[in-house]
């Protein structure tokens, strides 16, 4: 009666100590503010990367050249200079028959002249000017586009992290609880009431989940090294990865999946049709009357009086108009080229929402499973949780074996490790939603 009753109070003992532990592994390691969290490791990735300093180049690329443009309204200022030999020349009849003509102009000739315009009206300079803002905003959300990537490498190298997070803090709780269970071995023998040959098999199992939780450590390092890469920050080896919690998002997303097009993806389409209609009603103004006011200045034999032979100073002014109201339909041709480029973009825009479409049915599903198989696992782990109890009970009464025992506690570990993975699976698949959406987790 007193050993039934001693194995009892040893059996409720480990309960409790198994529920403490059980809590402890639940419970972060770190508070929240120490942790790394996906966003901010997100968005680190994104302002750290090269491509980001993109953005401002292209802004600068396109001031430069809407300066350009702006110059054109100032007035332009040439100096141009020819001297021309000509085989013959104008001349006029002698009056008198045989006689030698009033005038003959020379053949050679000279002209020096500095020339101003300025235009005063040109429609295609405006035009031209909303085609560069549009390419600017295209090429931007471009960018914006190829350093979105980054954050699903990000949750690739974060969850590859956690996972073995999650499996160093379950295999940390055995190799506790093994250490004791050696101890508590190593006494009977010394008392004679165990065999050696059990507390050489705990001490075995032991030794290999020593070495189990060193490859983690390694292995873990390696990931977070690759998460430090991507975001050019400093994490030490010891840093606690917090899993997002995502349950409300996913159930906003459940109720409107049509509600989000947050993806640069739509912005960069949006901006590429911009950019053809702009580039449309540039290719009209083409065919647009054109005028500018000129003069020049020069010095030149003959001036402006052709039939002199003399060097002289002239000036002239006037207005120049162009006009093209003939062009052969290129501007028509060029304008369906363009509707025909925007029909293109249509296309790849609603083969990428399908896409999205896709991908966001599959990642919901594989929440919903994990989600089930999750609450699987806390069954069978509280289920295993209470055979290695009831075992270890055993163990220390000698009624199993060594290897018994041990069996039963591998299963448990197994079954932490599965829920452990379970776990950080599901805040993955969820991440990838959110993330393949366009949201932030």
């Amino acid at each position: 009666m007193t050993t039934t009753k001693t194995s009892v109070m040893a059996f409720l003992a480990l309960c409790a100590a198994a529920g403490r532990g059980v809590h402890a592994q639940q419970t972060p390691p770190a508070a929240a503010s120490r942790g790394l969290q996906l966003a901010a490791l997100q968005q680190a990735a994104v302002d750290t990367d090269p491509r980001f300093a993109q953005l401002k180049l292209h802004e600068a690329q396109t001031d430069l050249r809407l300066d350009n443009l702006g110059a054109e309204w100032r007035p332009s200022v040439a100096l141009q200079g020819q001297v021309q030999v000509q085989s013959d020349v104008p001349t006029p009849p002698p009056f008198i028959p045989g006689g030698q003509p009033f005038f003959k102009p020379p053949k050679d000739t000279y002209d020096a002249h500095i020339q101003v315009e300025q235009r005063v009206v040109d429609s295609s300079i405006r035009s031209r000017t909303d085609v560069e803002r549009a390419q600017l905003a295209e090429s931007q959300s471009r960018v914006r586009v190829a350093l979105f990537a980054l954050r699903q490498d990000v949750n690739n190298a974060f969850f590859a992290a956690a996972l073995l997070q999650a499996r160093s803090g379950a295999l940390d709780a055995a190799i506790a609880g093994l250490d004791t269970r050696l101890r508590e071995t190593a006494a009977r023998v010394s008392a004679g009431t165990a065999l050696p040959a059990d507390a050489a098999a705990v001490e075995a199992t032991l030794l290999q989940r020593r070495q189990d939780a060193a490859e983690l450590r390694v292995n873990r390092a390696a990931a977070l090294a690759r998460l430090a890469a991507l975001t050019g920050r400093t994490i030490a080896d010891d840093a606690v990865l917090e899993l997002p919690e995502l349950r409300d998002r996913i159930a906003g997303i459940r109720s409107a999946p049509d509600s989000s097009r947050a993806r640069p993806e739509y912005e960069q389409f949006a901006r590429s049709r911009d950019r053809i209609a702009r580039q449309q009603d540039a290719v009209a103004t083409q065919t647009q009357v054109r005028v500018s006011a000129f003069a020049s200045v020069g010095y030149a034999r003959p001036g402006l009086n052709v039939i002199g032979d003399q060097f002289q100073f002239y000036g002239l002014a006037g207005l120049r108009l162009q006009w093209k109201p003939f062009d052969w339909n290129t501007e028509g041709r060029e304008r369906d080229a363009l509707g025909i480029q925007s029909q293109i973009v249509a296309a790849d825009e609603a083969a990428f929402a399908k896409s999205i479409e896709r991908t966001t049915d599959t990642d919901l599903r594989t929440v919903d499973r994990l989600a089930e198989t999750l609450a699987l696992d806390d069954r069978i782990v509280a289920l295993r949780e209470g055979i290695d109890r009831s075992a270890d009970v055993r163990f220390r009464e000698n009624a199993i074996t060594a290897a018994e025992y041990l069996d039963r506690n591998t299963e448990l570990l197994d079954a932490r490790f599965a829920q452990a993975a379970h776990r950080v699976e599901l805040a993955q698949a969820g991440a990838r939603l959110l993330t393949n959406l366009g949201l932030r987790p």
